[in-house]
């Protein structure tokens, strides 16, 4: 079965043009201004939610964390609107306002630590990160080694250029761009690839990239027919692209976005606690809400909710 979502980052650039960078930069980064320009799109300020300290959810954090006063969040960059840099080199983003706010309901200051992202889970199971934050999908899978906290909901959605149509449930024959260690690239499309194939039909070329900016400018500069990514990413890079990128198809194969932790650390459970607490205060809605992302929203945060 197809999880959707994000096994997210890879290692590989296989083409890094000056130009294709140039595009990732103001894909990456143009409409980001803040909410006071009128039009523009979701604020880079990280200050969409402004959460206190709650003493009896902060009580339950672990005493080595506790007594550190900080979060240590292992995170790979960038994965726009999630995660990424914005003009001043500061980590950015939708899943950072949140762990910020995570991180003050339970006493503590996030502290950001980049990371390939393969090598996050290795690093909370040794014990140098605390927690991780780049959009993983919790998966039965994962469960085995590391626990989930679930924050959010996302699926998958296609990207193409306007005027070259391409399903997402027949792309044979077609490229189709992707960042490597995807659940995209190691599930959906080899998948989808093989039933072409199995049809008699020719394969998806996947072109893999180590950037989600590089993927989305192969679609733009035509160097593939399509992306797939996750939704929320999906949809901010063709906010960002300026019309040059439209929606191919619809969402599919929603499942549960994570922060994993040690498995069997009693932080899963403070980091679940805090995250209820936002959802009651609001402050969930607002950060949500800021990077555009209100449709993945949950209303009830679980550990190792993820069922495939």
């Amino acid at each position: 079965m197809l999880t959707g979502c994000q096994d997210r980052r890879g290692t590989r650039h296989w083409w890094r043009a000056a130009g294709v960078i140039a595009v990732a930069g103001a894909l990456a980064l143009s409409g980001c201004s803040s909410k006071s320009d009128s039009g523009a799109g979701p604020s880079t300020e990280t200050t969409a939610a402004k959460a206190e300290k709650v003493d009896e959810i902060a009580a339950t954090v672990p005493d080595d964390i506790k007594n550190s006063g900080k979060l240590i969040v292992g995170v790979n960059i960038p994965y726009a609107p999630n995660e990424f840099k914005d003009p001043s080199g500061k980590i950015v983003g939708f899943d950072v306002d949140l762990m910020n706010a995570i991180a003050s309901t339970l006493g503590l200051t996030a502290d950001y630590r980049e990371a390939d992202f393969a090598k996050i889970i290795p690093s909370i199971q040794q014990g140098t990160f605390n927690v991780g934050m780049s959009s993983f999908t919790d998966t039965k899978e994962r469960q085995q080694s590391v626990d989930f906290v679930d924050y959010f909901s996302a699926g998958i959605l296609w990207a193409q250029r306007p005027g070259s149509p391409i399903d997402p449930n027949d792309a044979c024959g077609k490229k189709v761009a992707v960042q490597a260690t995807t659940t995209e690239e190691t599930d959906e499309l080899p998948a989808k690839s093989k039933a072409c194939t199995d049809a008699g039909k020719p394969a998806i070329e996947i072109l893999k990239f180590d950037g989600q900016d590089a993927a989305t400018n192969a679609v733009v500069l035509g160097q593939a027919d399509a992306m797939s990514a996750d939704s929320p990413v999906t949809a901010y890079a063709i906010k960002q692209s300026n019309g040059k990128l439209e929606a191919a198809g619809e969402i599919f194969d929603s499942a549960p976005y994570g922060w994993p932790v040690a498995k069997g650390s009693p932080l899963a459970q403070s980091l679940q606690k805090a995250l209820e607490h936002l959802i009651e205060t609001g402050d969930y809605k607002t950060i949500a809400g800021n990077w555009g992302v209100e449709a993945g929203m949950i209303t009830k945060p679980t550990i190792n909710g993820g069922t495939s």
